[in-house]
């Protein structure tokens, strides 16, 4: 069993690679993104769930054709098979938040961002995902 002691979540995810979840916090500067311009693409996940929960500023959502927005204190789910994207809702502001997705989640954000990724098509479809 590993177990760790108190420290800022900013600093790097919590979860294990084998676990049921994995936790981190994130931000927007603001001024970036947009609902034309998201900080992630209009997706699925097809067999995995992921929350966010807000902790400054202002999130928009667009889940399976509906927008929200959440501020701080507020979380948002989106249950596998809801085709989702989002922004910082706030304009100029920025925005901070936790993020709670699967082990396989994280994976497929770390292999979107890694030097020379591609075929993001195939990237999501490599993590039981979907672009759309």
């Amino acid at each position: 069993m590993a177990a760790s002691p108190p420290r800022p979540l900013s600093e790097g995810p919590v979860g294990l690679p084998g676990g049921d979840f994995v936790l981190v916090e994130w931000g927007d500067p603001g001024g970036v993104t947009s609902p034309d311009r998201p900080i992630a693409a209009l997706h699925v996940h097809h067999e995995d769930d992921e929350a966010w929960y807000v902790l400054e500023g202002r999130l928009g959502f667009r889940l399976d054709g509906e927008t929200v927005e959440a501020g701080p204190g507020e979380v948002v789910f989106a249950a596998r098979g809801t085709a989702h994207t989002f922004w910082n809702a706030g304009g100029t502001r920025p925005a901070r938040y936790v993020l709670a997705m699967t082990p396989r989640i994280h994976r497929l954000i770390g292999a979107l961002h890694a030097p020379g990724a591609g075929d993001y098509a195939e990237i999501f479809r490599a993590h039981a995902s979907e672009l759309l």
